[in-house]
């Protein structure tokens, strides 16, 4: 059998036929089946590339027209090749009005000065941030707040701007709407404070009353005393008055005692007034406790402050803590008294609370003097605080104890008010260690104890 060999051309392909002309179509068909299935392939790939491409495009639209924003696209010459919906929406024309149009032709800067600034930047193809121009669309001018990008081509080369922009009015009733959410959210700061404070106030009311007590006692008993002495000199005066006989006088004077009162009076109402005095100063602070006013920052001394807030507390308690505080006498700080003393009164009520369950508690109170500054230390040996709930012990009603048995607001409160007059807090504690509070205040310029 004579054996052939014949060159057939399938387009790209060359098809070298040998043997038998059977086994030559047989090698054509299946190189014909192998270009059939490649032609196949490249279809089924090129129709899921356009299914893609497709969707790719029906998802940027949408986004696109979706946006509230206004958005204009151009080239680098500055020519705009396409706009959103919410631009049309605005002024109501159509996308064949602006397509092609120069983008100086419709947009102007605000002023010459902003107009120059827009101009470099759109000739320097460089993005920029809330540049005020006009939209020139309108008979009147709608003002926009613009953002400008640069758009880049597949091989990174600047091929246009995006530009970006919001009507001013809009950005004007965002920002009141944001102003008015900071003031009610401020006033609602205000009224947490006032809450714990109202709050605190309660739990040491006993306290207080205990205080006010003794020196409202002093006065009373001594009134007692100095009503009796003026009825004596008042007997006698008379006496003197009415003429009676030298030695009759001596005898009701031993009699009234009158040299022994001459004695007793003025440390009698110098005992009186130091008396109320006192009340004075608790009242006082009872109300720079409780009010909302704004206090000056001023030297204060720090020793009275922490002993006031010490009585006050400890008054107030069911279980008394032994309390020990070293402060140093004649150590002033820069602040505000009324501050410190809620701080204060918040720390050791907080401490207090904690050791409610442990046995022979305690509570120490130590200023150490700094250059500048006096860290003060309030540490207890209760069970301490875990790592989880220090990261949040300063968190607005965040707080460990049952329901009902706690605000969550004093720890809260007590940093914006460290924060207020320039002071630190902050909590050093661990499982086990009991609780250890830092307070870091401004030192007086001569503030070092004596």
């Amino acid at each position: 059998m004579t054996q052939t060999l014949t060159m057939l051309s399938n387009g790209d392909h060359d098809i070298a036929l040998s043997g038998s002309s059977e086994d030559a179509w047989i090698e054509v068909i299946q190189q014909m089946d192998r270009v059939y299935k490649e032609l196949i392939a490249s279809q089924v790939a090129l129709e899921e590339k356009n299914a893609e491409l497709e969707i790719a495009q029906e998802f940027i639209g949408s986004v696109v027209s979706a946006m509230t924003d206004l958005l204009i696209v151009c080239d680098t010459q500055g020519r705009i090749v396409q706009v959103n919906e919410a631009l049309l929406r605005l002024i109501g024309n159509t996308t064949e009005d602006f397509v092609g149009q120069q983008l100086t032709e419709i947009l102007k800067g605000r002023d010459d000065e902003t107009h120059t600034r827009f101009l470099n930047h759109l000739q320097a193809k460089e993005p920029f941030h809330d540049c005020e121009v006009l939209l020139r669309k309108q008979k009147t001018p709608i003002p926009l707040s613009l953002n400008c990008s640069i758009r880049n081509d597949k091989r990174n080369r600047p091929a246009g701007l995006v530009l970006i922009g919001r009507p001013v009015g809009e950005l004007q009733q965002a920002y009141r709407e944001l102003d008015e959410a900071l003031q009610n959210f401020e006033k609602a700061q205000q009224h947490l404070v006032s809450s714990e404070k109202m709050a605190a106030l309660g739990r040491l009311v006993a306290g207080v009353a205990h205080e006010l007590n003794n020196p409202i006692s002093f006065v009373f008993g001594n009134m007692f005393a100095l009503k009796s002495y003026g009825e004596k000199i008042t007997r006698y005066l008379r006496a003197m008055d009415a003429d009676i006989a030298p030695d009759t006088l001596m005898a009701l004077r031993q009699e009234l005692q009158i040299d022994r009162i001459a004695k007793d009076i003025l440390p009698l109402v110098e005992g009186t007034l130091e008396g109320a005095e006192r009340v004075s100063d608790i009242v006082q602070d009872l109300r720079r406790f409780s009010s909302n006013q704004t206090e000056p920052l001023e030297d204060v001394a720090l020793r009275p402050v922490v002993e006031t807030a010490v009585n006050w507390v400890l008054r107030g308690a069911h279980d008394k803590p032994d309390m020990r505080v070293e402060c140093p006498e004649g150590l002033a700080v820069m602040s505000k008294k009324g501050n410190i003393h809620q701080i204060l009164v918040n720390l050791m009520q907080n401490a207090v609370d904690a050791l409610a369950d442990t046995p022979r508690p305690q509570i120490s109170i130590k200023a150490e003097v700094s250059d500048d500054h006096v860290d003060l230390w309030i540490t207890d040996n209760g069970p301490g605080i875990d790592a989880e709930t220090v990261d949040q012990i300063f968190e607005p009603f965040f707080t460990t104890k049952p329901a009902g048995q706690g605000t969550g607001l004093g720890l809260y409160v007590s940093f914006r008010m460290a924060d207020e007059i320039g002071a630190k807090l902050n909590v050093i504690s661990g499982p086990g260690d009991g609780a250890c509070f830092r307070l870091t205040l401004p030192i007086a310029k001569q503030g070092g104890p004596t």
